[in-house]
């Protein structure tokens, strides 16, 4: 048990890390507003990325091992698409709301955006989203699972250990 919690936690923070160079490369290379931390603590990671592709590993993976057809068209890929995009984009619209709980407001603002909801979703970045979970089940996923078995569990667990002790220090020192 205490080895799969340690492999959940280090996916959980991979995608954090990868959400926030996905953030980062949007705000300084894309819109070309320049460089600014894009997470609401002080490391190099967005936590709602980690949860966000834990839940779609739990709940998609399962699809991308089934082989969906239909009259011999790969149905698979097309649902995972489909439920990566409903399922971040609730995650995106729930996490503002938490955020504005407790902080007054959110990091992002979709009022611009010609298809959204409040400011806090949009369908545009619900797109991309749903590009990003099937990169995350079907290519960085596969990876990440044979690096794991290759770095062996004790690596793996001394990893999660000392990454989770910054992770904390970091969360208790931003939000209290």
């Amino acid at each position: 048990m205490r080895k799969k919690l340690c492999y959940v936690f280090l996916v959980f923070f991979i995608y954090s890390v990868i959400g926030w160079c996905y953030e980062v490369f949007l705000e300084t290379v894309v819109y070309r507003w320049g460089f600014s931390n894009r997470g609401f603590l002080f490391g190099p990671y967005c936590p709602v990325y980690g949860f966000g592709a834990l839940l779609l590993l739990f709940f998609l993976r399962p699809l991308q091992k089934k082989r969906l057809r239909w009259h011999g068209v790969p149905l698979s890929p097309l649902l995972v698409f489909a439920g990566a995009m409903l399922l971040t984009t609730a995650v995106e619209l729930l996490t503002s709301y938490i955020l504005e709980a407790f902080t007054g407001g959110w990091l992002w603002d979709y009022h611009t955006y010609a298809v959204q909801f409040d400011g806090r979703i949009a369908l545009n970045p619900s797109i991309r989203f749903g590009l990003g979970g099937l990169l995350i089940v079907y290519g960085i996923q596969p990876f990440l699972e044979k690096a794991a078995a290759k770095a062996g569990e004790t690596f793996c667990r001394n990893a999660a250990y000392l990454i989770a002790a910054l992770f904390l220090l970091d969360f208790c020192s931003t939000v209290f």
